[in-house]
């Protein structure tokens, strides 16, 4: 019985001392949650407020590399979405210690990306309250993108915890379309006694065809995914401007397709001017051969595009 009665005082003491601890750790995260929406961490706070038990808060880590030497631009990126959602959460009048978010840099934790075989930055990890990391635990950048709506869903489906992303006001928008629209009223004042521009039909086909390219280089996937504007690998440097899945796509990416759809339209508008116009025949010839060069360069460029981001594509063209 003497037995029996210290081995249950020895369980009371270790759970006591456990309660105690995991109520003083939860103390000092909010204690620095108060103060930063993101805590900030190295290898040590890592280790003990998240490897270590005990521990019934999730943590949200983002492990990134600000520091200028590093030229990570998608990590600043990166981290002002992720700072929006941290101070969405902070300042929600839902706040609690379920959830905290954090962020290691490789310059201050260099250890921790080592301890979890981590060779890229930016990357978002959830650590659940109980248990070890899944695999659906790792966020998936390149498919979902960086915006703090889109990392809100992912929390979300990790925590449980639903969060509303309140961004802080932005004016440009407002102004430039103010700034846009006295133009316009500007230059039809100036102009109201001749408005024949308006019934231009090169004006309107230029403005349409504008407005096609944009589209159709993936400008409103990138306003609604927020993706990164390219990948560096932070262990090679390597810089990536296309995405090598078909499932996503980088900024850089679009411009470029941009540019190259641009090229071939312009190529096709070279083509029929030569064939329709009325100018000396050695320009025509000019324009012609403009035109084909155009086509078949930039055409090919996209086509090699393409059977980049779909492996096993069988056609090609020219440089693809």
């Amino acid at each position: 019985m003497d037995k029996v009665f210290y081995i249950i005082l020895y369980l009371l003491v270790i759970l006591c001392s456990l309660s105690t601890l995991l109520s003083e750790k939860v103390t000092q995260m909010m204690e620095w949650a108060s103060k930063r929406s993101v805590i900030r961490m190295n290898g040590d706070k890592f280790r003990r407020f998240v490897k270590a038990p005990p521990r019934n808060y999730s943590v949200v880590i983002m492990f990134t590399a600000l520091q200028p030497q590093r030229q990570c631009g998608v990590c600043r990126q990166a981290d002002e979405e992720f700072q929006v959602l941290a101070n969405s959460w902070r300042y929600s009048s839902a706040f609690t210690n379920k959830v905290f978010f954090a962020s290691v840099d490789f310059d201050e934790g260099s250890d921790v990306f080592q301890m979890l075989n981590m060779n890229s930055a930016p990357t978002f990890l959830h650590f659940p309250s109980k248990g070890k990391p899944r695999r659906s635990d790792t966020y998936e950048l390149q498919v979902r993108g960086f915006a703090a709506e889109q990392l809100a869903r992912w929390v979300a489906d990790r925590t449980d915890v639903q969060i509303r992303v309140i961004r802080p006001p932005n004016y440009a928008g407002p102004l430039l379309l103010g700034f846009l629209l006295a133009m316009i009223g500007g230059l039809a004042y100036l102009r109201r006694h001749n408005l024949e521009f308006l019934f231009n039909k090169n004006v309107w086909a230029f403005s349409a065809l504008c407005f096609v390219l944009i589209m159709t280089s993936g400008q409103m996937w990138n306003h609604i995914r927020g993706p990164p504007y390219a990948h560096k690998n932070p262990s090679t440097g390597q810089v990536s401007y296309i995405h090598g899945s078909s499932q996503a796509q980088f900024v850089a990416e679009t411009h470029i397709v941009l540019l190259f759809n641009s090229a071939v339209t312009m190529g096709i508008v070279l083509l029929c001017e030569a064939a329709t116009s009325d100018i000396d025949i050695g320009k025509r010839k000019i324009m012609c051969v403009a035109g084909i060069g155009l086509v078949m360069l930039f055409f090919s460029w996209l086509l090699s595009i393409f059977r980049a981001k779909y492996h096993g594509y069988p056609y090609s063209f020219l440089m693809s």
